[in-house]
């Protein structure tokens, strides 16, 4: 087997950070792109954002009574299997990120190892996804805030989010927090920042306090995990833990987002690959010991806690006044995960802008020259998610269908990274290479565990995606009202491969192109390819 050297298509396949004149817009030149967006973002700004993203205070406290119901206590061990799954998908991101520090990460990664309509379809996937997962998070207010003030139910009297005065006040106050994100979005990232670094710690801090209240009011032992409950009394249980993992499934998503900020984050190569994996580590740490701790501490293992989930635990250890204080943390969580959402497909949107793959690129790709902020695909997705929160009013089982969909849209853009990133592991990248960054230090990298590492994360993304889009009635439609929601999944990726395929830019070559599939990058000191013959 012999090595040909050719002409890089790209400024540097896979650089790292430029040996002269070093500095992070070097390096960002380096990969053929011009600082524009403020570079200003640390080290804890960059885990907050993959932190608040994934949001278990927000997630948890509404998705705890889904788990259980499905598969009784015993479900608390699909909280760990799906870490492991996501944290594979996590080790190959910060092997991608330390090597594409590049706004749009899901995009720019998919394209780089997976060719132009891989990674345009990859891009097209997580920004659906984002903008309905950013309005899903928004409805989550009407949940929280009219508990604590009866004031919040500005519309009707019936505060339930599936009843139809329940179901407009929820538009409205999502709307209101919609409009405050895209505002702070557009005012800059420092501001958006220092908003999301407060509500971080604000949200840490209420996962501490929860999980103190949870194991000091504890009623059983954390044996309690390996009850099946109800459900095990049944035969096939091992479906009803299937379903039950659902939940862990849709929680644990989002831990990427460093990799949307890393043209705005000082010293990306290294910050990035480490704060990807801490956003989901600490998530999945935190979020385990509240699933450990409700289930200690519930009342009854019965159907109050399927139907009542985290709030009826927390109400009974807490009382009325600490609940509610508790009730306003989360009301945080849920506006810092709004925030954090809404920016990272912002970046998205304007890096597929500014490449020219989108309709109107020309203004969605322009940065404001003062906020250093593309304040367009702000603006946009703001709109796009407000009309999406207008589905609810008509119909909220449409509204939870769409947001469980979504989910299956972020698992297909992982698998588009994922996928042709073992292709190309298996023709020889990185093998051969020593990327360092410009002070000579190792940049993150799997080394000899990373086709295992690469397998995995494809194998267990593939399997997440069939389980999450199995039409099943109890999770697309509930109520039976809708027998054709239980193929929402198929279906809704039919619809957004079919719109993709409109919005596609064909016949327009892309301003960058990116290396053919097969090749593998030579080492940082030389802009050459090399193809395996």
């Amino acid at each position: 087997m012999t090595m040909t050297a050719h002409s890089s298509p790209e400024p540097t396949p896979t650089p790292a950070s430029s040996s002269s004149g070093g500095g992070d817009s070097d390096d960002l030149r380096d990969l053929g792109y011009d600082q524009q967006l403020h570079r200003s973002l640390g080290k804890f700004a960059s885990f907050a954002a993959g932190f608040s993203f994934v949001s278990i205070l927000t997630t948890i406290f509404q998705l705890f009574g889904l788990g259980f119901g499905f598969g009784g206590p015993a479900f608390f061990w699909t909280w760990p299997i799906v870490y492991g799954g996501q944290f594979l998908v996590a080790l190959c991101f910060a092997e991608i990120a330390a090597r594409y520090p590049i706004s749009g990460a899901i995009y720019q990664w998919s394209r780089r190892m997976g060719g132009e309509v891989v990674g345009w379809f990859g891009g097209w996937f997580m920004m659906i996804a984002q903008i309905v997962t950013a309005a899903a998070a928004a409805i989550a207010l009407q949940v929280v805030l009219p508990t604590v003030w009866t004031g919040f139910q500005i519309i009707g009297d019936d505060s339930t989010l599936t009843s139809t005065s329940g179901a407009a006040n929820a538009v409205l106050l999502g709307s209101v927090l919609l409009v405050a994100v895209t505002a702070i979005n557009c005012v800059g990232v420092r501001w958006m920042s220092r908003v999301n670094n407060i509500g971080v710690t604000c949200e840490l801090v209420g996962v501490t306090a929860v999980v103190l209240a949870l194991f000091t009011h504890a009623k059983r032992g954390p044996d309690v995990v390996f009850d099946t409950g109800l459900p095990g009394a049944q035969p096939g249980y091992i479906w009803a833990f299937i379903v039950s993992g659902l939940m862990a499934a849709y929680v644990m998503v989002g831990f990427g987002s460093a990799g949307e900020l890393a043209e705005e984050t000082r010293n990306p190569r290294r910050v990035a690959p480490r704060t990807i994996r801490m956003a989901l580590t600490v998530s999945a740490i935190g979020g385990g010991l509240m699933l450990l701790g409700a289930l200690m501490a519930a009342p009854t293992l019965g159907d109050e806690l399927a139907t009542g989930g985290l709030p009826y635990v927390l109400d009974s250890v807490l009382g009325g006044f600490w609940g509610k204080v508790l009730l306003c943390d989360v009301a945080v969580a849920i506006f810092i995960c709004t925030l954090a959402i809404q920016t990272a497909c912002s970046r998205l949107m304007f890096s597929m802008a500014r490449d020219g793959r989108l309709p109107f690129s020309a203004r969605l790709a322009r940065v404001n020259a003062r906020t250093g902020t593309p304040i367009a695909p702000s603006i946009l997705i703001g709109l796009l998610c407000v009309a999406t929160l207008l589905v609810n009013v008509g119909n909220p089982a449409i509204f939870a269908t769409l947001a469980s969909v979504c989910i299956i849209l972020i698992y297909l853009a992982y698998l588009a990274v994922t996928g042709p990133m073992l292709y190309r592991r298996l023709q020889g990248w990185p093998k051969g290479t020593v990327e360092v960054d410009a002070e000579g230090k190792k940049l993150f990298g799997l080394g000899r565990f990373g086709i295992v590492v690469n397998l995995g994360a494809v194998i267990y993304g593939a399997l997440m995606v069939v389980n999450l889009a199995w039409p099943r009635t109890e999770i697309f439609d509930p109520a039976g009202d809708m027998p054709i929601l239980r193929w929402a999944g198929p279906i809704s990726i039919a619809i957004t491969v079919l719109v993709g395929i409109a919005c596609y830019p064909r016949g327009k070559e892309h301003p960058k192109p990116v290396t053919t599939i097969g090749r593998a990058a030579t080492s940082r000191q030389t802009s050459d390819i090399a193809t395996v013959d």
